[in-house]
């Protein structure tokens, strides 16, 4: 596709977010240009790139509380193709993503499957809490403000069902936590409530408050849940969690160990704060608790107490952070398995020894244990590259040991006889992809290196050149770089 010279290619990006509350797209225009020089192997990157066109905000289409309603959703696609003067075979990459709430729906599935036939070539992905959260800081800056000023920024992507907390410190995520926060939980018709979901039902239950549909909107208790909500949020924060907050919690409990410094909120609830979208696109009113949820969050001391920085985007965080794709060459030493490539949209779990590697080998089983439950939380035989980065210096002992784990941990995967995938920070991958091969590892081996790629990306790996190395394409799931 590409000259060795410095003629620029240009390439059409999609981004897609169906979420709880809303789905948007955006349209972008990305600048590659090989900027290695004539006598190297040539590098691809991303030199330019341009937002070209944003879809308004639109309500999401569901028949039911369980369907989404997959015609309409085609149509709003199609329909903000052509208003941005876009045919479905012009774009060359992009992401389908199902977020919030609506992922749970039982034809989720199919409808990603059908509108990546039918509206482009994409990276798919059904986004669990965990990669929301991931996704959805890259998008609002949080994910490169935590690398400018090495500080412990969360990001708390708040929409319609659910609070996705990604926690980070120059650009190394630290922790995820997800919460039943969001807009939507409690819904009105005209002056009465229409609406409670299940988790704010438990919620009232617990905290013995009575609150049913057909009272007022206007209820004393629908403040009781909102203050709950935004007090339990400060406490997970302050990671001084209480036994009264499970209630809130969906999966795991907040895992990061650092101290927060600062704040950002994303989606739909901090669009209620920050006002990016008012007077750009015409809204829908929303007839729930979110505009309110978002002047509690403001106000809260517990809240206040942290620093505060506004967001690049709000109620589209999501959707610009899966939008770029930038292409990389992996080094020349590598051990690939010819029969398994290319293979297209494996997602990446990042693994950090800290140049300890005794003390990395002991957190290994459990570090992986999470990549399973992030890519393949339904246990569907999901692969999943897992980068391996600062490993210390290395004897052959050493590479033993690592590759000796390696194998125990792959073998746990729901579908262990997927081909082991490993990126190597370093230029490691020949000597481990070689000894994983002597110990007669059940699986194909794929192992390149000098590919940076980080918690969240999908890459592509291509099949091998004649020079030996590989082309590698890195769908970051981040938009801006400012």
């Amino acid at each position: 596709m590409f000259d060795f010279n410095r003629k620029k290619e240009t390439i059409i990006s999609a981004g897609i977010d169906i979420g709880t509350s809303t789905t948007k797209l955006i349209i972008s225009r990305f600048s590659l240009m090989n900027t290695a020089g004539t006598t190297h192997v040539p590098r691809i990157e991303i030199v330019d790139k341009e937002i070209i066109y944003k879809s308004p905000i639109f309500r999401t289409p569901l028949k039911d509380n369980t369907t989404i309603d997959v015609a309409e959703v085609e149509k709003i696609i199609q329909g903000e193709y052509s208003k941005a003067g876009i045919e479905a075979n012009q774009i060359e990459t992009g992401a389908v993503i199902i977020t919030g709430e609506t992922a749970t729906k039982h034809n989720a599935k199919e409808m990603l499957h059908y509108l990546s036939n039918e509206v482009g070539d994409f990276l798919v992905a059904t986004a669990g809490p965990d990669l929301e959260g991931i996704i959805a800081a890259k998008g609002s800056g949080a994910f490169d403000y935590s690398a400018r000023t090495g500080k412990v920024i969360a990001n708390i992507d708040i929409g319609g069902g659910t609070a996705n907390i990604a926690v980070f410190k120059d650009k190394e995520l630290l922790g995820t936590c997800t919460m039943h926060i969001g807009g939507r939980l409690i819904e009105f018709q005209g002056e009465k409530i229409q609406s409670i979901s299940p988790s704010v039902q438990r919620l009232l239950k617990e905290q013995g408050i009575s609150l049913f549909v057909g009272d007022s909107r206007d209820a004393l208790d629908v403040d009781l849940v909102i203050k709950f909500m935004t007090k339990s949020l400060g406490r997970i924060l302050k990671g001084e969690v209480q036994q009264k907050d499970n209630v809130l919690l969906l999966g795991h409990s907040p895992n990061w160990k650092e101290k927060v410094e600062t704040i950002v909120f994303s989606g739909g609830i901090s669009e209620c704060i920050y006002n990016h979208e008012f007077g750009v696109h015409p809204t829908t009113e929303y007839e729930d608790i979110g505009q309110v949820l978002a002047k509690e969050l403001q106000r809260d001391e517990t809240l206040r107490s942290f620093s505060w920085l506004e967001p690049i985007e709000t109620v589209r965080a999501t959707v610009l952070g899966a939008g770029t794709q930038t292409t990389e060459i992996s080094g020349a030493t590598i051990q690939i398995s010819p029969q398994d490539l290319p293979v297209r949209n494996v997602p990446v779990y990042n693994f950090n020894f800290h140049s300890n590697l005794q003390e990395g080998l002991e957190n290994f089983d459990a570090a992986i244990k999470k990549a399973i439950d992030m890519y393949d939380a339904a246990r569907e035989g999901q692969n999943f590259a897992l980068y391996i980065s600062e490993l210390p210096y290395m004897g052959f002992r050493d590479i033993q040991k690592l590759s000796e784990a390696i194998v125990k941990v792959m073998e746990k995967r729901p579908d262990p006889l997927l081909p082991i995938v490993l990126v190597l920070q370093t230029d490691h991958a020949k000597v481990i992809g070689q000894t994983l091969l002597a110990m007669n590892v059940r699986q194909s081996v794929i192992c390149i290196d000098q590919v940076s790629v980080v918690h969240g990306d999908y890459m592509d790996i291509g099949k091998a050149l004649d020079s030996g190395v590989v082309p590698v394409v890195v769908k970051t799931l981040t938009f801006h770089s400012s």
